[in-house]
Order: structure tokens, then C-alpha cells, then sequence
């Protein structure tokens, strides 16, 4: 999803590894709210640290360093964690919060409909169960 070119061009967000990564933690963040119940907790577990392998495999490929990789992997496991503590209240604060929190993961400073963004996408996801989203999804 954060290779959609709409968060880009119609929402004036910086096309760049930090920013993508900022988006796929948001992302992720609101796939582990709506998905979070206990008889999930085995594949959310086995879905994280996936992802976060994923992650550090991709952050060795750019060349960063052993030291280096352990430190940005503990800024984004902490990134993702605050932002998983910010979405847990999403339905609880009222939009202008939501674009304040949105903005701020991204450095942004107008709005850029982001949240009616996040919003579709959250309620797009209460749609549907979790195997909908796991069809077809190897871990191995």
C-alpha cells in the first residue's frame, strides 16, 4: 500500500525510504487494531516479526553498517510501538487530532486528507477477516 503513488501525488507526502516506512508502520498500526483479538495473537505475532525481519534485510541492503542496522531497527520497532498507542484511540479523538497525529509522523504541515485516507482504509479493514488479507501470503 505505500507503493501507492496517491500518497505522493495527491497528498503531497515526499516519496523516500523514511516516509514510506512511516506510512507502512501507520498502515500496519491500523492492521493490528482491527486484527488484534486473541485467537489472532499466533499469526499477528509470526505477520510482525516477519515484517520487521523484512525490514532489516532491506535496511542491509542500502549498506548500512551491523551497529547502524541494530540502532534504526530499535527507532523503528519504537516508532511503531507509539504509533501503534496513538491509533488505539483512533475512534476516540476527533479529527483535527487525527490530522495532528498523522502530520506529525510525516513532517508534514497542512493538511493533506490523509485522514479521510486512513479512515477508508481503517473502515476497509473492519470490513473484511483477517484470512481475507492472508490469501495467497507465504511467511515461510
Amino acid at each position: 500500500m505505500t507503493r501507492n503513488k496517491r500518497l505522493y501525488i495527491e497528498f503531497g507526502v515526499e516519496d523516500n525510504f523514511s516516509n514510506r516506512l512511516v506510512l507502512l508502520l501507520i498502515h500496519f498500526a491500523f492492521f493490528f487494531k482491527v486484527f488484534k483479538h486473541v485467537d489472532n495473537n499466533k499469526i499477528l505475532q509470526e505477520i510482525y516479526d516477519y515484517t520487521f525481519r523484512q525490514l532489516e534485510l532491506s535496511i542491509r541492503e542500502i549498506g548500512y553498517g551491523d551497529q547502524s542496522i541494530n540502532k534504526k531497527m530499535k527507532d523503528y520497532l519504537n516508532l511503531f510501538h507509539d504509533i501503534i498507542d496513538k491509533i488505539h484511540n483512533w475512534d476516540d479523538i476527533n479529527s483535527n487530532d487525527q490530522q495532528v497525529l498523522i502530520r506529525s509522523y510525516l513532517g508534514l504541515n497542512k493538511d493533506q486528507h490523509l485522514v479521510s485516507y486512513f479512515n477508508d482504509y481503517y473502515r476497509n479493514l473492519l470490513k473484511n477477516n483477517l484470512n481475507s488479507y492472508l490469501k495467497s501470503v507465504n511467511t515461510d
